[in-house]
């Protein structure tokens, strides 16, 4: 790993696709090169992702089923104006490439090379977060939840929690992902890394119980449980 791909491991994306292959492709490859990944496949959930999360760059399809992808980039940049925008998308007319790189970063057509979109995305970043400069992300909130992306510390109404490196990774996962409920395989998946699911494996239970211990003694109970499915946020 050179300098500069160190320099922007854990960089967050939000990959905004409506074709469900083309977006798992996109997240796995990025998440291979240890970018944190977020999906969302329409406008309202893009939005929705954005504000609670404020990735680094967006990788945005142009045409998706609640509207343009170039209209949503507009206003991801006036929320966030250091986002950086990289569209992905099937048009390749010149008049289209030039209006979108009016206000965007990089346009990639279909169909891609994914090493060619990885690239990108870290070309984008080297121009628009210096190396050398720590990036002051806002907390991520949920309820009386705040956790600081910067010094990954916790705190629930007011009062610090402390937690593990992986408690962290996986009270944050269930914060990005709001009020759905996420499979258990799906927390493997990005907690854990667990490519495939281990045969009786117990960890998420044991982090959740981990976690519930240390948070529910300075509020109500704030992990749900859907049996047979996997966990959220109350």
């Amino acid at each position: 790993m050179t300098v500069n791909e160190a320099s922007h491991e854990g960089a967050t994306v939000l990959v905004v696709e409506d074709e469900e292959s083309i977006a798992d492709v996109l997240a796995i490859a990025l998440r291979y090169h240890r970018f944190q990944v977020m999906t969302a496949g329409t406008v309202r959930e893009a939005c929705a992702l954005a504000e609670r999360t404020r990735p680094d760059v967006a990788l945005l399809d142009v045409m998706l089923p609640d509207g343009d992808g170039r209209a949503l980039g507009r206003e991801l940049r006036a929320r966030c104006p250091d986002l950086a925008l990289v569209f992905v998308t099937a048009r390749d007319a010149p008049a289209e490439i030039v209006g979108a790189l009016g206000f965007g970063d990089d346009y990639i057509t279909k169909p891609f090379n994914i090493d060619e979109v990885v690239a990108r995305v870290r070309a984008v970043l080297r121009r628009t977060r210096p190396a050398d400069v720590l990036p002051q992300r806002p907390p991520l909130r949920y309820g009386d939840l705040e956790l600081d992306e910067t010094t990954y510390s916790a705190h629930r109404a007011g009062r610090a929690v402390e937690l593990t490196p992986t408690e962290y990774a996986l009270l944050r996962f269930l914060v990005r992902n709001g009020g759905r409920v996420v499979p258990k395989e799906q927390l493997l998946r990005h907690v854990w890394q667990y490519e495939h699911t281990p045969p009786e494996s117990t960890v998420v239970e044991t982090y959740i119980s981990y976690l519930r211990r240390k948070l529910d003694t300075l509020g109500p109970p704030l992990i749900t449980t859907r049996r047979g499915v996997g966990y959220g946020l109350a």
